[in-house]
């Protein structure tokens, strides 16, 4: 028994003396201070406002189609090609209305000759009935057979309108100017009526397409300002309600708004997902924090930031988090208005560690 705790106390004694030999842990003041970058809380007016997202939309696009069949002889352009208003798409080729042309063209040129042959006859017979040298019903049925080749020139001419009216359904033209998005047919193709051929959008103007939950589009009004944010580009721009829908039939609860989109860059493309904020003059305003979303610390549930402390160590805050807009989020609780936060730093981050910005 006696040896069993000789045995104990001799191993208590060895961690005792390891324990020892070891160096005591550095105090927060002797650690490395970590360099950091900073945002300061200020109060913002930008709390109560509706968020949605959506895609932005071209305001003209164009899915451009034909009435006439035939097969596909040309394709002018590619996807992504920019094209003016006028210029010719596609081209297709169509027997029966070139057949339909020849013989347009055949009965112009024979009513144009009957027309002058009855032209000449009236000129000559009115001169011969001024010199009484031809009754009055020969000048009559000279000046109805005028009338009739008369006719039908013009009738023959205007077969011909109608045929170049049909081929315009044959010369595939842009609407407008803008960019060719995708295209539905290659060289060889059968066109068929009402069949996409191409699809052109414009690039003058952009719409912001919002889906807009039921609790917040009864204070959706045409005219509200909007802050449209695309997280893809890293931007924000300007916008206005101009559209609203009040069904939600088709979109499955949802309602859609439009907003159009002042001054868009070249950067900003049909399709792009966006980050709609919506506030009306007649809102209230409360002035919540607003912070970058990048400066959140997630752990698990938890989500927090580090704040600083008066002597400039990293502490850190759970908070509670509201609405977001774009890449910000609001701050319901958990900082202080006015109160500096890392946004980031150039080492690791724990509670205590120094900082220097």
């Amino acid at each position: 028994m006696k040896q069993i705790n000789y045995t104990i106390i001799s191993i208590v004694l060895v961690a005792i003396l390891a324990a020892c030999g070891k160096e005591a842990p550095k105090s927060t003041e002797q650690l490395t201070s970590v360099a950091v970058k900073t945002g300061k809380s200020t109060p913002q007016e930008a709390a109560n406002y509706i968020s949605a997202s959506g895609k932005l939309a071209a305001v003209k696009s164009a899915n451009i189609s034909t009435r006439m069949m035939g097969h596909v002889s040309q394709l002018n352009v590619t996807m992504g090609q920019m094209v003016k208003k006028g210029d010719i798409l596609v081209n297709i080729s169509n027997t029966d209305l070139l057949a339909k042309k020849s013989q347009v063209e055949a009965g112009i040129a024979q009513a144009t000759t009957a027309f002058e042959n009855a032209r000449k006859d009236h000129d000559r017979f009115k001169k011969l009935h001024a010199q009484k040298s031809a009754s009055d019903k020969e000048l009559e049925n000279v000046t109805m057979h005028y009338e009739m080749a008369k006719a039908g020139l013009a009738q023959a001419q205007e077969m011909k309108k109608e045929v170049q009216a049909q081929f315009a359904y044959l010369n595939i033209q842009a609407p407008f100017s803008g960019r060719v998005i995708n295209t539905f047919v290659k060289e060889g193709d059968m066109a068929n009526p009402g069949h996409p051929l191409v699809s052109v959008e414009s690039t003058e103007a952009l719409d912001a397409i919002a889906m807009v939950s039921e609790e917040d589009i009864e204070a959706v009004k045409k005219g509200m300002k909007a802050r449209v944010y695309l997280k893809s580009l890293d931007t924000a721009v300007s916008g206005t309600v101009s559209e609203v829908s009040y069904s939600s039939k088709n979109t499955g609860g949802q309602y859609i708004v439009k907003i159009s989109i002042e001054n868009p860059t070249d950067k900003m493309l049909s399709g792009m997902f966006v980050n709609v904020q919506l506030k009306g003059n007649d809102m209230v305003e409360n002035n919540n924090l607003l912070i970058p979303e990048s400066a959140i610390i997630y752990n698990g549930q938890l989500q927090g930031i580090y704040a600083i402390s008066d002597d400039n160590k990293a502490i850190l805050r759970w908070l509670r988090l509201g609405k977001k807009v774009g890449g910000e989020v609001e701050v319901l609780s958990g900082l202080s208005p006015n109160e500096l936060y890392i946004t980031e730093a150039k080492g690791k981050l724990f509670n205590g560690v120094p900082v220097t910005y």
